[in-house]
Order: C-alpha cells, then sequence, then structure tokens
C-alpha cells in the first residue's frame, strides 16, 4: 500500500510538472507570437530599417527553436543547422539590402561635380600640400596691412573653413579614394570632373597630379562613376598646347570604362573638356583650335571633344560662340558675385545659348566661404542656411531645364563649396564651421534628392 501511494504521488507529481512546463511552452509561443514584427517580407520603400529588423526576427526565431528543442529532445546540432540557415538568410537579404541601396543611388550622368585631388599629407606625400595654403594678400597694400599674413599650419590648423571627417588627408591614399568615389555615389552624381593639369605642372601651391588619373579612374568605374576632364589654366595655355593636351588625354585615358562621352543631339560620343579661366585667351586663339577653318583645328578629327567654356562676365557669352565652344558654365558657388553665377540670369544665358547651339551648364554649389585663406573677402560669403541656400540653387536651375548641372564643388575645401563629409573640430583659437544640426553627409542627401528630382522633371521636359 505504501509502494502504492508513494507511485500515486509521484505520477500525480510528474503530471502537475509536465502540465506547467506545456503551460510555460504555450506562453512563450505565445509572447514570441506578440512579439514578431508584422511585416513578414523585405519589401520596404528603399530598403531602409531593413537590417535591423533582420537582426531582431533572427535572434527571436533562435530563442523560439531553442526552447522547443528542449521541450522535444532535439540535439544540438538542429540548433545549430537552424541558425547556420538563419545567418545565411541574414547574409543574403544584407547583399540584396545593398543592392537595393545601390540602386536608390544610381549615378545621374547629366549631374556632374567638379574634384580636386591637390591635396596632401606626410604620409603620402612627405609633406603636407595645400592643406597648408597660405593666406594670400589683397592687391590693395593698404588693405593687405589690416589682415594676417603667413601659412596654415595642418593638421589641427588647416586652409579651411570646415574640416573633413577624412582629417587633412592625401589625395593619393587610396582608401580616401574609395571613400570619395562611396560618397559621390550616394549622392546620385554620375560624372567627376576631375581637375588636371598636364604632366609635370601644378598650380603655385600644389604639385603635379597627373599620375593619380588611372587610380581615380579605377576607383570611379568600381563605383560605376565616370570622369571628364577640367583643364586649369597652366602658364601659356594657347590653341596648341590645348591640342596637345587633347592628344594625350584621349590617347592615355579615353580607352578606359570609366573615361567619360556625352552623347550629343546628333547621337555622337565625344568626350567633354571643361576649360577654366578661358576667357583668359582671345576668341581668336580659341578659334584656331575649336572651329573648323581654325589652323590648328580638332575638329572632325579622332580628338573632337565638347569644349565648355567657363563665363564670369555677360560679354563673354558672344566671345564663347565666337571662339568654337561648345557651351559654357559658371562654375562659382555664389549668388550675385559674377553675372553667370547670378542665378537670375540663368534664364537669359540659357536662352542665348538654345539660339546659338551652344550647351548652358549652370553650376550650383551648397555655400562660400574663403576667409581662411583670404581673410578680406568677407562680403563673397554665402551662409548655408542649413541647405537651404543650396537647395534654391538647385530649383534656379531647375527652372530653365538644362542638360547638365554642374556642382561646386565635391571639395574644394579652400572655398568652403565642398559636399565632402565635415565634422565639427575645436582646436586651440580655431574653431571649424560644420553641417549641424544636420549630419556630416546632410550636402550628399541634399544632392541625390535633387539628382531624383531633376530625373523625374526631366521626364516631364521630355515629353
Amino acid at each position: 500500500i505504501l509502494n502504492y501511494d508513494i507511485m500515486a504521488r509521484f505520477r500525480r507529481r510528474t503530471c502537475i510538472i509536465l502540465l506547467l512546463f506545456i503551460l510555460f511552452i504555450c506562453s512563450i509561443m505565445m509572447a514570441l507570437k506578440t512579439l514578431r514584427p508584422d511585416r513578414a517580407g523585405f519589401g520596404d520603400p528603399f530598403g531602409l530599417g531593413l537590417l535591423p529588423e533582420l537582426q531582431q526576427r533572427t535572434v527571436l526565431l533562435d530563442s523560439k527553436q531553442n526552447l522547443l528543442n528542449r521541450a522535444q529532445g532535439d540535439t544540438v546540432t538542429r540548433v545549430s543547422n537552424l541558425h547556420s540557415i538563419a545567418v545565411n538568410t541574414m547574409k543574403a537579404s544584407m547583399s540584396s539590402v545593398k543592392k537595393l541601396e545601390e540602386e536608390l543611388s544610381a549615378p545621374n550622368y547629366n549631374f556632374h561635380i567638379f574634384y580636386y585631388t591637390w591635396y596632401g599629407n606626410p604620409q603620402f606625400d612627405g609633406k603636407y600640400i595645400h592643406w597648408n595654403h597660405p593666406l594670400l594678400p589683397h592687391w590693395d597694400p593698404k588693405i593687405a596691412n589690416n589682415y594676417p599674413k603667413g601659412r596654415h599650419n595642418p593638421p589641427e590648423d588647416i586652409g579651411a573653413n570646415f574640416y573633413p571627417e577624412l582629417g587633412s588627408y592625401s589625395s593619393k591614399d587610396p582608401t580616401v579614394i574609395e571613400a570619395h568615389m562611396k560618397q559621390i555615389r550616394t549622392a546620385s552624381t554620375g560624372v567627376i570632373v576631375l581637375s588636371w593639369y598636364p604632366p609635370g605642372m601644378a598650380d603655385e601651391n600644389g604639385e603635379p597630379t597627373d599620375d593619380l588619373v588611372p587610380i581615380v579612374l579605377d576607383h570611379a568605374h568600381k563605383y560605376n562613376l565616370k570622369v571628364a576632364f577640367h583643364i586649369e589654366p597652366y602658364k601659356d595655355r594657347d590653341d596648341r598646347s590645348m591640342y596637345h593636351n587633347v592628344k594625350y588625354i584621349i590617347d592615355k585615358y579615353g580607352s578606359h570604362p570609366a573615361f567619360y562621352r556625352h552623347k550629343t543631339s546628333t547621337g555622337r560620343l565625344l568626350p567633354m573638356f571643361y576649360v577654366y579661366d578661358s576667357y583668359v585667351t582671345i576668341p581668336e586663339i580659341w578659334a584656331n583650335l575649336l572651329t573648323v577653318s581654325g589652323s590648328q583645328s580638332i575638329r572632325n578629327t579622332p580628338y573632337d571633344a565638347l569644349f565648355i567654356a567657363l563665363l564670369v562676365e555677360e560679354r563673354h557669352k558672344h566671345d564663347i560662340h565666337r571662339s568654337g565652344f561648345d557651351g559654357m558654365y559658371t562654375y562659382f558657388a555664389t549668388n550675385g558675385f559674377s553675372y553667370g553665377s547670378s542665378h537670375h540670369n540663368w534664364a537669359s544665358l540659357k536662352a542665348f545659348c538654345d539660339s546659338n547651339n551652344l550647351m548652358f551648364i549652370p553650376s550650383v554649389g551648397p555655400g562660400y566661404i574663403d576667409t581662411s585663406i583670404r581673410p578680406w573677402n568677407n562680403h563673397n560669403t554665402r551662409n548655408r542656411v542649413n541647405g537651404k541656400y543650396y537647395e534654391t540653387a538647385f530649383s534656379a536651375a531647375l527652372l530653365v531645364r538644362p542638360e547638365i548641372i554642374s556642382i561646386t564643388s565635391f571639395n574644394e575645401w579652400h572655398e568652403g563649396t565642398q559636399i565632402e563629409k565635415a565634422v565639427p573640430k575645436r582646436t586651440g583659437q580655431v574653431v571649424y564651421l560644420d553641417y549641424k544640426p544636420h549630419k556630416p553627409n546632410v550636402y550628399l542627401e541634399l544632392t541625390q534628392k535633387w539628382s531624383e528630382k531633376y530625373r523625374k522633371e526631366q521626364e516631364q521636359w521630355l515629353m
């Protein structure tokens, strides 16, 4: 009888424990069901926030399976297999998210952005280049005497009013070029307009950079970007030297898949060259190179291209037409600084170009400040107004329906026109400007926004 009572009590206790365990399992499963995200698929617009949700779901799946395994007596191997499947799923989904993000920021080959490779630091160049820019004196000695002289002293003190997220970098650093191409692609711009001097030449504060062109082309191609050339005003630039420049660039770089060619209205694919300070050379010299009857004519040769002149003053539009250029751009990011950079003049310039078979390429910028190198130039500062200045420029550009919009600039730090990521920084007596209250990538995001807006509006123009 005693043994019977013991067995009966044991069975009752076992049933109670088993019942409690089953209730415990059911409650856990109900809790898991309640916690499960409502969205079962991966079709959220633009793929935003997918990765955190996927990680959460993987953790919950692991927890649920572990509990079930304990209840059913499954082996550890099954848990391991399930975890492996979950990890593989997450990797596959990460890949699809990455692909979706790339589709979101598809390059817009009608957005051209000016890019500079003239920066250097001791690690890659043996010294600082351009970050230690001198303070430029005013041309009037009486005014110049009222302002400081000397040079900047990197890395804490650089020749810029903003401070780059990448620090006082070298343009030779492959990781910097990679980061730049990624940022440019994120901004949905498609063509890098590379500042270029002939081999062995440079600006007065820099070093020759032509040897960097191949690595820029390679990294640009990786991100499906194209590269055009911005011919700088080197000493004695004329029709003959320009012919040799164009021949050199096309012969050396023209076969690279990232080399930019523009499809004209006649269906031709031609390289494009922006010519900075083109007005310094008289129209007759340019006509030798750029008109069919010119003595150095490049027209209808293997080196024919689209040549875009810089328009500063209104009278330059007639000189540009007479010179044989294919179009004009305005470059400066200072609304009101020059005739060309003044937004209210763009409609008349576009009308002039349309009537003379020229391209009009307005240049938009996020703002302007160069007092770190021209301390006397406060009157040309253009406040960014937390991005509003940039958006106003884009809006003005879209109103004239241009075939191409150029952006000044990706990284002209000396003049404060950069859209590259910048960070807050305070050092000694220097307090750098920044993009607050926004994040360092705000101008990349604004560029991407207007790139998409341009695409949509362009579809309407072409209807």
